[in-house]
């Protein structure tokens, strides 16, 4: 055998790796965001979390107490300046303040954020508050989800969902129903924009065709939480 010499490459100090949480069933935002920050230098790295096949307000409590040894995943030789954990519905059950802390327990990073803080940031920056709702989920976890926003002063009065408590029936809901549902629900003339609850359902091919349709601003769980992030890895 011969022992062959290398060299080390320094890191960037310019470049800081963004980190993702993502639940172990999402099949949907590691791609989507993927392709959100293609054009970035910046590494994406991501860690899953256990999650359940279906989702439950019980199921979505249970990933607090995995979220520190999913963070602790994460690579810890260089710092991250914002980790993104990818759950609306389960962000809404545990708080947004304390999800931080929980990543935090584990991993080294100056921000942390989630769809729901992501949206509302967004939300924000557009100067809207009065959303329609379209959620995959049953009303079991949709009702935390809209009082939560509330709380951030954002109100969801006109809401639909897809009914749907398996994620990996979600993951498939077709984008033509994402369209045809959200356009519905924008065309409300009491809303300013709308909101596409939860990072398993595909909203990138879907958000443009329903803001021609409705001509609102449209959100969802991956693009504001990517959008935020992209926002939170640039801050001073």
């Amino acid at each position: 055998m011969t022992q062959i010499p290398y060299t080390l490459d320094e890191d960037d100090p310019q470049i800081y790796p963004l980190g993702l949480i993502v639940l172990q069933v999402d099949e949907t935002i590691e791609p989507e965001l993927s392709a959100y920050f293609s054009d970035q230098k910046n590494p994406l790295y991501v860690t899953r979390i256990p999650s359940g096949i279906e989702v439950t307000t019980e199921s979505l409590s249970e990933m607090e107490k995995a979220l520190p040894a999913a963070a602790g995943l994460l690579p810890s030789v260089r710092p991250f300046r914002v980790v993104g954990y990818g759950c609306t519905s389960a962000s809404s059950v545990i708080g947004s303040e304390r999800v931080a802390e929980l990543v935090k327990q584990a991993c080294k990073t100056d921000e942390v954020t989630n769809p729901m803080r992501a949206a509302t940031a967004c939300a924000a920056d557009i100067g809207v508050s009065k959303f329609a709702l379209l959620s995959p989920y049953i009303e079991e976890v949709n009702a935390p989800l809209r009082t939560a926003f509330l709380e951030n002063g954002i109100t969801m009065d006109v809401f639909g969902t897809f009914g749907q408590a398996e994620e990996a029936k979600v993951a498939r809901i077709s984008v033509q129903s994402v369209i045809d549902a959200a356009t519905d629900l924008g065309s409300d003339p009491s809303v300013e924009a709308v909101f596409l609850s939860c990072t398993n359902l595909r909203t990138f091919d879907a958000i443009p065709e329903i803001r021609e349709r409705i001509g609102k601003p449209v959100l969802s769980s991956n693009q504001s939480l990517a959008w935020h992030m992209r926002r939170l890895n640039v801050a001073d």
